[in-house]
């Protein structure tokens, strides 16, 4: 009997990575762990490392995408663009949009790293001003003071964009812009952010997290993944299989037990010991939330879900980055790029504000997705700029089509619907700021013709119309499942980021951010999962250490420590 013992114990110690075809999930009591967490994505990625770290912890990462090991399509970045739209994106489409572009594809990604395996890994630490902000909402424990030491734990390895893969046309477009703006030439943004000096006008080549010599992405999956799968046996990874519902404790009705999933194999209920962590991202984190009853109860009572935990902030405050494109002909496309979109400019109009309110990218490519539809020409070689909203101050809605798991939810950005056109009038001024820069020499050697909107193109409305009708997201969702104080009715998960009134349930992504970041926010969620990581190895600690209150003072001050955990 102890042999058998003993020989089944080293079968499932050599079992790192589960399929949703392994044999191993016919294994009853394989199917319970420590920590189940929902989503393999950049903050999912985060949470598998380092609560894995401690071998007597058992971790499932449930993903409904196939692992990113050894996919060149995935891995070599310059590839993003030829991503979006296959079997690793889910494609969400959006809602009608009255004041936008209602054809906009809102791509998630459908693999491991998620987002971060997707996306241009574009790297930001996020301004001090915006952190402090969180906390100035009620949100206890989150200026940047308390939060920046979490962003020097990343392990994804980002820099600036190396020389070699700086080709002419950018470097003249970084000079010009600095010329035509009075924008400060940096080179390096973080070293300026994290140093806190002056980001108001600053032009430079991104931080991007890649190998310069590979081309490949260090997204969140190679970084804190790969090193460890096939290592760390208390790792396991349920792949390709979806997250339908949580499960409810049959002895505590406000305890999360576990998630219901669904994979090629049939359904399968996962269990957890200690918690649930979704992780899933702004649109499926609250999706989840919503089918599993949790949410603004008349609405789910409409759609046939019973309300089990009532919150009315699930899947509010939706807030994205939205940007719109001023596009010229090229004489070529450079090989010398590392994605195709190397270099940004950061201008500041509003002087009440010491961050910058307006964004732009460059695109060495044609950018046509919506041009096109608006009846402009797909030319061979273009060069673009995006500007876009760095503090948007519409708010959108995510919410659920139907009660079945497999429909698509309904994404309401409610794009420029900000009553005071803040939003929409920030894209007018930088087409016009765009078009100073294509002036000035020497990028505007590099350019032909604009192609869009257009020179003919010159009054505000005019310019606002085509503007909106061709803006896009930047894939930057999040606020869905906002973090805040008691005294926010809409708030969805607390300081901890606990869900409220409930046991057992966490949520770490974009989606509790309870404003968006002026920059990409990829950084920002990796240090966000960071933070929470250590959250959850203290509360784990404080239920089962005696002395329990004594062991982290200073971090439970203020805290209602035994709701939620």
């Amino acid at each position: 009997m102890l042999l058998s013992l003993l020989l089944l114990s080293v079968f499932l110690a050599s079992v790192q990575v589960n399929s949703a075809k392994s044999p191993l999930r016919n294994i009853g009591h394989d199917h319970e762990y420590d920590y189940v967490i929902v989503g393999g994505g950049t903050a999912g990625s985060v949470l598998a490392n380092r609560l894995s770290e401690d071998p007597g912890v058992t971790v499932a990462v449930i993903e409904g995408g196939p692992s990113d090991v050894g996919l060149e399509e995935v891995q070599i970045l310059k590839n993003w663009l030829d991503l979006l739209g296959t079997k690793y994106d889910y494609k969400y489409g959006i809602t009608e949009q009255p004041n936008g572009n209602s054809h906009i594809i809102h791509s998630r990604a459908k693999v491991l790293g998620g987002c971060a395996s997707h996306n241009t890994l574009i790297s930001f630490q996020p301004f001090n001003q915006d952190l402090d902000h969180w906390a100035d909402l009620g949100n206890i424990g989150w200026t940047a003071a308390e939060i920046r030491p979490y962003g020097e734990r990343i392990k994804m390895d980002f820099r600036p964009v190396a020389h070699k893969d700086r080709n002419a046309a950018a470097s003249a477009w970084v000079v010009s812009a600095a010329k035509a703006t009075g924008a400060r030439i940096v080179s390096d943004f973080n070293a300026k952010i994290t140093g806190q000096q002056d980001m108001v006008d600053a032009v430079g080549f991104l931080s991007v997290a890649y190998d310069p010599y590979t081309g490949h992405r260090d997204s969140a999956s190679v970084a804190y993944l790969h090193p460890i799968m096939g290592v760390r046996h208390n790792l396991h990874l349920l792949l390709e299989t979806w997250a339908d519902g949580l499960i409810w404790d049959d002895l505590d009705p406000k305890r999360v037990s576990g998630v219901h999933t669904r994979s090629q194999d049939g359904e399968l209920v996962i269990k957890a010991r200690r918690e649930v962590i979704i992780s899933a991202g702004a649109i499926d984190s609250p999706r989840l939330l919503l089918l599993s009853g949790i949410g603004p109860a008349q609405e789910l009572q409409a759609l046939g879900i019973k309300p089990t935990h009532m919150l009315p902030g699930v899947g509010e405050n939706l807030m994205d980055h939205v940007e719109t494109i001023i596009m010229w002909n090229a004489s070529s496309t450079p090989k010398e790029t590392v994605m195709f979109s190397d270099a940004a400019l950061f201008h500041r109009f509003n002087t009440s504000d010491p961050r910058p309110d307006l964004m732009s990218h460059v695109y060495q490519i044609p950018f046509t997705d919506h041009t096109v539809r608006l009846g402009y020409p797909t030319p061979r070689h273009a060069f673009a700029m995006t500007p876009n909203v760095p503090r948007p101050v519409s708010r959108g809605k995510l919410s659920l089509a139907s009660s079945d798991p497999s429909v698509a939810p309904l994404i309401d950005f409610r794009y420029f619907t900000d009553p005071q056109g803040h939003d929409a009038a920030l894209l007018v001024r930088g087409i016009r700021l765009a078009r100073e820069i294509a002036k000035t020499a020497p990028f505007s050697e590099h350019i032909g013709g604009e192609i869009f909107p257009g020179v003919e193109v010159t009054s505000d409305e005019e310019i606002s119309y085509l503007a909106r009708k061709a803006s896009n997201t930047v894939y930057h969702s999040s606020g869905t499942c906002k973090m805040g104080p008691d005294t926010d009715d809409m708030a969805v998960v607390d300081q901890r980021l606990r869900v409220k009134g409930l046991k057992g349930l966490r949520v770490v992504d974009a989606s509790i951010f309870p404003n968006i970041p002026s920059v990409n926010p990829m950084l920002l969620v990796l240090t966000v999962a960071e933070r929470a990581a250590d959250m959850i190895k203290e509360d784990s600690l404080r239920l089962q250490s005696p002395v329990r209150d004594g062991l982290y003072p200073d971090v439970y001050a203020g805290q209602q420590p035994w709701v939620g955990i």
